[in-house]
């Protein structure tokens, strides 16, 4: 048993890489987290952690034993489960990383922790791509194709992206009617936080047009600001519909370059294909895959 609290304090040190945050987690001092890996590095023989003043880093032995013993605990978590299903709901925390889209996610979470009150969730706005695996998450949604073979997906749904602007701002500058008037024109553009790189606005153009270099008059690294201060009157943002479904219903925006653009996203819940589908998790996947209103 000494060996398995050594499993559980080592997993809490590796994932959050602070001593001082892996003992508030787990409730105990952080000196008595340092004793506990070091009791397991003497009895393992080997160093799990590289220490400085500044980071606490996994070594190379430190990483296999990570991956071996998040299955451990997988494996207890799984027996624990079966256990305790028929005597009552789902229960326990849930670490997950969702987009930076609150409108999309929250009214979901929202109805899941009215349905589930028992499961306390850990959440992670970010739209930067996590290592599902490394970071030690439960699951994550993101969009786009997938193709991390560590990991099981299930698709939550599609959505068109349009090029919208308001009244107020169309009224002042024009309504453009072909891509190529966007340089005389305020966008608003989407920077992806992995590679720095802008998001284009995929126009189908003839092929002896070239793409226009749009102004780069407001960049940020999530998409809801945009729709915001589009709204705004303040320029063009090219959007997934969800963000925008009210204000287009309301006439607060307007679609413009629609017979130019034709693209959807796809949202998917992903979770590690090694990791045992416990109660809690299995509820949450069913449960988001059938309220995320896409």
């Amino acid at each position: 048993m000494d060996s398995l609290s050594g499993i559980s304090v080592f997993v809490q040190v590796a994932e959050t890489r602070s001593f001082t945050e892996a003992g508030r987690l787990l409730g105990v001092s952080s000196s008595a987290v340092g004793k506990s890996v070091a009791r397991t590095e003497q009895r393992l023989g080997v160093r799990l952690f590289h220490r400085s003043t500044r980071s606490i880093t996994l070594t190379a032995e430190g990483a296999l034993f990570l991956e071996r013993c998040r299955r451990i605990l997988g494996e207890l978590e799984a027996a624990e489960a079966e256990l305790s299903d028929a005597a009552g709901s789902p229960r326990g925390r849930l670490r997950i990383s969702t987009p930076q889209l609150s409108e999309l996610i929250m009214p979901a979470l929202d109805g899941f922790m009215l349905q589930y009150p028992d499961i306390e969730l850990e959440v992670d706005l970010s739209d930067r791509m996590v290592d599902i695996i490394e970071e030690g998450f439960d699951a994550v949604i993101r969009t786009g194709e997938q193709h991390d073979s560590r990991l099981v997906s299930r698709r939550l749904g599609s959505c068109g992206q349009v090029l919208v602007a308001s009244p107020g701002y169309l009224e002042k500058y024009g309504v453009p009617r072909h891509p190529s008037e966007l340089v005389q024109h305020a966008c608003l553009l989407h920077k992806f936080p992995a590679s720095g790189k802008l998001e284009r606005w995929p126009f189908q153009l003839a092929a002896s047009e070239a793409e226009p270099e749009l102004p780069q008059t407001f960049v940020a690294n999530t998409i809801e600001v945009l729709g915001f201060l589009a709204l705004r009157n303040k320029g063009l943002a090219f959007v997934p519909t969800f963000l925008v479904r009210d204000a287009l219903a309301s006439g607060a925006l307007q679609i413009v370059l629609d017979d130019f653009i034709d693209q959807t996203v796809t949202f998917w819940i992903l979770w590690p294909a090694s990791r045992y589908a416990s109660p809690k998790l299995r509820v949450f996947i069913d449960y988001v895959s059938q309220n995320l209103q896409i």
